[in-house]
């Protein structure tokens, strides 16, 4: 398998002022593509490092894959940079002016073309030239005499995705020869701790070739990734089905969908299928339930809406609330989540009423309670209201977050039928 490293270019990137959003696209893209990336570095504009950079890449691997450093701008310094490591000249690409006029005439900017625009023209000789569809920078791949390469694409993502899928992914697989690529299926689970699933699975880490799995952690969930290394789609389902297979026996109740199924989707379809309908009453949340519920396409079919009561006062008239209880036991109680989500199947006419009320800090705690103490509660109209109490850890964005996460979990869990896990799920 190829293997390359790539390289992100550019002080704003060094300094914290941007972030690098293109190193995991392209990592992704080339994992995919059945390319090894070895690492992942990022130089300030600096020749003389970013030369020295590229040179210890092509020691340790068959290319580098650079972005950034491409533009009209003094700090533009990539082409010197990659020339030096590959033992080449710059010279004029002609082609290049009449593109780069071409696209500032789209642009609706006419007349010659000034110094710096004339610049991003000057190319390595002897490399391959990528067409820029989106932009005024060429890229380009700079080859070294014993064939190991140097591929620069522009650092806006835009121009650098079509680039990478349009020109550069091509012609690495024309050039190693590349059949096979990665395909995954990842599973996603809730509920879980990572270390259990790791249990529940981790004999599968050593038996296995050709599939493999990963095991991701992200808030209140982990993913289970399965990577088949296959020529084609149906081959690699082929290698994919079996492990699938295993995995769900092994991980039992807890994994909500696949892919790009998010697990507001997947409650939204169990909802409709039972014939059901949701209503939310959301206090720290601020309305997050609602907007989750609402992106999933077709959640008319079951979802009636939400009241975001932030205030006692809205508590009271909107979820009916009673002010005793408001008095007695404070805003941020089991005893008002539990009247919020009643509130909310009957004011709403729902089904099932889904209630958060916490303290998302920094500042609204008590000796008793804390930031970060949330109520998550579940009702079902006729039924009783299920109340979780629990502390969670960040900032005031992340436990909000993380609110929004467990009580989505909570209703996954009931419409599972399984509310054991519910009290597990994992805040990573």
């Amino acid at each position: 398998m190829p293997s390359v490293e790539i390289v992100t270019i550019g002080t704003e990137i060094l300094l914290g002022q941007l972030i690098d959003t293109n190193s995991s696209h392209i990592a992704r893209t080339l994992a995919d593509g059945g390319i090894d990336v070895f690492a992942k570095h990022s130089v300030g504009d600096n020749t003389a490092r970013l030369a020295a950079m590229l040179e210890g890449a092509l020691e340790r691997a068959d290319g580098a894959i650079t972005t950034g450093g491409l533009g009209p701008t003094v700090d533009d310094l990539t082409k010197d940079a990659v020339a030096a490591a590959v033992g080449t000249t710059l010279a004029l690409h002609e082609p290049s002016i009449t593109s780069i006029e071409e696209r500032l005439a789209a642009f609706g900017r006419s007349g010659p073309l000034t110094e710096n625009n004339r610049r991003q023209a000057i190319l390595p000789v002897g490399g391959v030239v990528m067409t820029n569809a989106h932009g005024t920078a060429p890229g380009f791949i700079a080859l070294r005499a014993d064939g190991k390469f140097v591929a620069c694409m522009p650092g806006v993502p835009s121009e650098m995705r079509a680039m990478l899928a349009d020109s550069l992914m091509p012609w690495l697989h024309e050039r190693f020869g590349v059949r096979d690529a990665i395909f995954t299926r990842t599973l996603h689970t809730i509920g879980i701790p990572e270390s259990e699933v790791d249990r529940r699975i981790e004999s599968l880490f050593r038996e296995l070739v050709n599939p493999k799995i990963a095991v991701l952690a992200h808030t209140a969930q982990v993913d289970v990734k399965i990577m088949a290394k296959a020529a084609d789609r149906a081959a690699a389902d082929a290698l994919i089905a079996p492990v699938e297979a295993d995995l769900r026996n092994r991980i039992g109740a807890g994994i909500y969908g696949v892919d790009d199924e998010t697990l507001a989707h997947a409650i939204v379809d169990r909802i409709a299928t039972l014939g059901a309908t949701l209503g939310c009453a959301e206090s720290i949340t601020g309305g997050a339930i609602a907007d989750a519920i609402v992106r999933v396409p077709g959640a008319s079919r079951c979802f009636f809406g939400g009241i975001v009561a932030y205030d006692n006062t809205v508590k009271e008239a909107l979820l009916d609330v009673p002010h005793a209880t408001l008095v007695a036991h404070g805003a941020v109680s089991e005893e008002v989540a539990a009247a919020m989500a009643r509130g909310a199947c009957e004011r709403l006419g729902a089904t099932f009423g889904l209630a958060t009320t916490g303290i998302a800090g920094p500042t609204g705690a008590t000796a008793d309670k804390p930031v970060g103490l949330v109520y998550i509660a579940l009702a079902e109209r006729g039924g009783p209201v299920d109340v979780r109490r629990v502390t969670l850890p960040g900032s005031r964005d992340e436990v909000r977050r993380r609110a929004l996460m467990f009580a989505l979990n909570l209703i996954w869990r009931r419409l599972e039928g399984d509310q054991k896990s519910v009290s597990h799920v994992s805040m990573a």
